[in-house]
């Protein structure tokens, strides 16, 4: 039931004079366990650089992620029938920022390998996927492991089906319930909902008419500027997703016909493959180097060490019935910081992100402490 430390402390000089009183009133409230959970504060550690599929070249879509949006309410066929439920699977290229939308029925494991099965079949079978740990998701993942194992399995596989499953998709979890080690995707879904309540406002729309205003949510995200704009207009136009899907903007104007101009007059294949390779050129000097800059946090603190007493961040609950859980396991990076950590809950073992956790004063065994 104690005050502030100014509050602490002046109660205290009533009675007694307590030398470096007010360091001390201060440190008495700061390792007060009561007075921490009604006020938590989440950890933070030095942003980590970014992983290798975010600045090497790759062909669009090769490395993606994942995520679900939702629910939308589509037009039922008839007046009397209930609306009808639907989600949105947005694929991000993790190079180029190129989106994908899809509109999908169910959120159900089978809904989430039909969607994969039309987003290969239109944009080409990705070598890894990034997701979070979605029921989904993970259905998928073993599903199509399963899969495969039964197509290497078979006696008389073919040179077709041997190519097929040996060069399987590569499937990567985040952590659950931390966005934060996401957050390209997530980006990605706030802006395709930004444009979608553009367009839709209250309106309910049909499935088809639904899909259309979704691929012109794709054309808009994929015509985004990726570099920086000049203020010059003797300079080049900005980079954009669309430039390494099909060379231009997707909304750009069309270019005229060239179907009367003679051959010789045309430029060659080269030149095409030129224009890619100054687009990728663009994209190393003038993208990457944006993405070098830190905007939060930006200072090392200390790691998050094992037996360490923490509360797990629940966004929908009040601090006080947070759950209390002690770290069993770290997992530094290459740099050597602790951002991700295994917690042991009375619920059972689970991962976290350290910006999702919040650190109790309680003093643990120094002889049980890993640093």
């Amino acid at each position: 039931m104690h005050g502030g430390p100014n509050l602490l402390l002046s109660t205290i000089r009533q009675r007694f004079w307590p030398l470096r009183g007010r360091e001390l009133a201060r440190s008495i409230v700061h390792r007060c366990v009561t007075c921490v959970r009604a006020r938590p504060r989440s950890m933070e550690q030095l942003m980590g650089d970014l992983p290798p599929v975010r600045v090497n070249k790759a062909f669009p879509f090769e490395n993606v992620g994942v995520d679900f949006a939702g629910p939308v309410f589509l037009k039922p066929p008839s007046r009397k029938a209930a609306p009808l439920k639907a989600y949105v699977a947005v694929y991000v290229c993790l190079a180029v920022k190129a989106v994908h939308l899809d509109l999908v029925p169910d959120m159900t494991t089978n809904g989430f390998i039909a969607s994969l099965h039309r987003f290969t079949g239109r944009r080409g079978k990705p070598s890894m996927i990034y997701c979070d740990n979605g029921r989904n998701f993970v259905g998928a993942h073993r599903e199509l492991n399963e899969l495969r194992n039964l197509f290497l399995t078979q006696r008389h596989k073919d040179v077709v089906a041997n190519e097929t499953t040996s060069n399987g998709i590569l499937f990567r979890f985040i952590a659950p319930r931390s966005p934060s080690l996401g957050g390209i995707w997530e980006a990605a879904v706030k802006s395709m909902k930004l444009h979608l309540r553009r367009i839709m406002g209250n309106a309910m729309l049909t499935e088809t008419e639904f899909t259309t205003a979704l691929i012109q949510v794709e054309s808009i995200l994929n015509s985004r500027p990726i570099t920086p704009m000049s203020e010059d207009p003797q300079d080049l136009q900005p980079l954009t997703p669309g430039h390494f899907l099909v060379g231009k903007p997707l909304n750009a104007i069309p270019e005229p016909d060239l179907s009367e101009i003679p051959e010789s007059r045309l430029s060659r294949w080269q030149r095409v493959q030129s224009l890619i390779q100054h687009f990728w050129k663009r994209w190393h000097h003038e993208y990457l180097n944006t993405l070098e800059n830190r905007y939060r946090w930006t200072e090392k603190t200390s790691n998050l060490v094992q037996n360490a007493i923490v509360l797990l961040r629940e966004e929908n609950l009040p601090p006080q019935k947070w759950a209390i859980g002690r770290v069993v396991d770290v997992q530094p990076g290459v740099d050597g910081l602790v951002r991700l950590v295994s917690v042991r809950t009375s619920s059972g073992i689970t991962q976290r992100a350290v910006n999702k956790l919040c650190l109790l004063p309680v003093e643990v065994d120094s002889s049980l402490l890993i640093q």
